[in-house]
């Protein structure tokens, strides 16, 4: 019979990693963090220190930025450690913060290109309305609800997992997620369950609602219209827009799904990294790159940087 377990000390399973593979896994992750923080917080520096670049499209890149950096800083060193580490344990409070912080980087990053694609529609759709419908004001506001509706959401499913009692110590993921953490408790968690199945539904309703609707009523246009150029600047933005929130969606899909599924821990383990890590790394190279005049300043400071003096 299992008794509630009053010590704050957990275990991690983590994965089963050969010791031959444990070093290069542990140094092609490190390599993966260097490079998103070098990206995100480079993007945040250009942003923040160029005075042209002060838009409301840029606000939008510095949300995005600040949540993969917070994203990922939560998540991945502690899972170098582990890699690397015969004892992987953790105490409670601080994997209540991991899994606080990696809820609210997923929402967040939802609610987030929710309203990146609203600024895409009045962009290609209302072009000349854009300045005055999409103003600096009008985003931070925008920016300010994402973040206080994910903060409030992720809140309550926190809250609703740290009034169990525990009767089990170790963690069955690699990282700490609020299933992982209600598992934990011997006590009736319909509660949390329900809660969970809300908050998802939620969620990814306003999501994919969201996506559906701004991205259906750009095509529309743009197949009314019939002009070259509009659907030129249309594929151009909205694919790369696209492609990363597919890729978000799918393997935040396979993270919920899989719980249902433990004969597969490893493959939502992996499911979940990707969710973190692939759309941070890609995300400032991608609009970066898309945006002419953050490419422009880049370039010109690389320019600076290899011309003699």
């Amino acid at each position: 019979m299992e008794s509630n377990m009053t010590s704050d000390i957990l275990k991690i399973q983590g994965f089963d990693i050969s010791p031959k593979f444990m070093y290069p896994l542990f140094f092609l992750l490190l390599f993966v963090y260097f490079t998103l923080l070098c990206s995100n917080i480079g993007v945040l520096v250009l942003i923040i220190t160029e005075k042209s670049l002060h838009q409301p499209m840029y606000i939008l890149f510095c949300n995005l930025s600040i949540n993969d950096l917070i994203g990922n800083t939560v998540l991945l060193p502690q899972l170098m450690a582990h890699i690397i580490s015969t004892e992987r344990l953790i105490t409670y409070n601080q994997c209540v913060i991991q899994a606080f912080h990696s809820h609210t980087f997923g929402s967040a990053s939802h609610m987030i290109l929710i309203i990146m694609a609203i600024d895409r529609y009045v962009a290609i759709c209302h072009p000349l309305r854009y300045n005055s419908i999409m103003t600096t004001k009008a985003v931070v506001v925008l920016s300010a609800t994402a973040w206080a509706v994910s903060l409030i959401l992720v809140s309550v499913l926190i809250g609703l997992t740290v009034r169990l009692s525990r009767c089990r110590s170790v963690i069955q993921n690699a990282y700490c997620d609020n299933a992982s953490l209600f598992k934990l408790s011997c006590n009736d968690v319909s509660i949390n369950n329900i809660y969970g199945l809300f908050f998802t539904v939620l969620l990814f309703s306003c999501s994919m609602g969201g996506i559906a609707v701004t991205y259906f009523r750009i095509a529309v246009i743009c197949w009314i219209k019939k002009n070259k150029e509009l659907n030129n600047r249309a594929l151009q933005t909205c694919a790369s827009h696209l492609v990363l929130y597919l890729i978000m969606l799918w393997s935040g899909f396979l993270t919920i799904i899989l719980h249902r599924f433990p004969n597969y821990p490893d493959l939502r383990k992996i499911a979940y990294i990707l969710f973190h890590v692939v759309p941070a790394n890609l995300n400032p190279i991608i609009y970066g790159m898309q945006s002419r005049s953050l490419r422009d300043k880049i370039f010109q400071i690389l320019q600076r940087k290899v011309s003699p003096t």
